[in-house]
């Protein structure tokens, strides 16, 4: 089972938070995880994967630039149906804590959707995501550089522990359905 995880990051937070990601899943047997910087991802990669992860800095509750103009590129894959079915699930990160982190999850999720994707969020009943999360992915406020602030900085650490649960539930997620898929008869 393959995963792709694709981030756009500026400071090295959004970068932590993918790579926390793709712990999760790689602990999960069978997952084989590839990631890439928005910048060295190709979109045609994203036809022989499983499941796809993106996610990028909130911009003013949008997605920044670099990830949209990537995700622009997907009208190929859309026309040809190409990401019908596979598993998705998005993440983000923001400089203060109401900084646009939901509105920027749901902004990732919708080309999901168009693309016909199944979106995994994170339920409540997580116990990680229950004082400390979100139901659309993982949004983790980042500390600014040089900063001693303790409640930014265990909101943090605690964001780049949902990443770890959010990429072995897209990782069972992906199995889960492939086995559906086999039991179907359909490959």
């Amino acid at each position: 089972m393959k995963i792709y995880i694709v981030y756009d990051s500026e400071a090295g937070h959004t970068e932590q938070l993918a790579r926390s990601i793709a712990k999760g899943a790689q602990s999960v047997e069978g997952a084989k995880v590839f990631i890439n910087h928005v910048n060295k991802a190709n979109v045609r990669d994203l036809a022989d994967m499983d499941a796809i992860i993106w996610g990028c800095p909130g911009h003013f509750g949008t997605i920044s630039s670099g990830l949209k103009q990537w995700i622009d590129k997907l009208g190929y894959l859309w026309a040809n149906g190409t990401l019908v079915d596979k598993v998705g699930a998005v993440f983000c990160t923001t400089v203060t804590i109401h900084g646009g982190i939901e509105a920027t999850l749901l902004n990732l999720i919708t080309p999901m959707l168009h693309q016909g994707m199944m979106v995994v969020g994170l339920p409540a009943n997580i116990p990680e995501n229950a004082l400390y999360g979100s139901y659309y992915g993982v949004g983790v406020t980042s500390p600014v550089e040089e900063t001693n602030d303790e409640l930014i900085q265990s909101l943090f650490a605690k964001g780049l522990e949902l990443g770890e649960v959010l990429g072995k539930r897209v990782a069972h997620t992906a199995i889960a359905v492939a086995a559906g898929r086999n039991s179907l008869g359909n490959p």
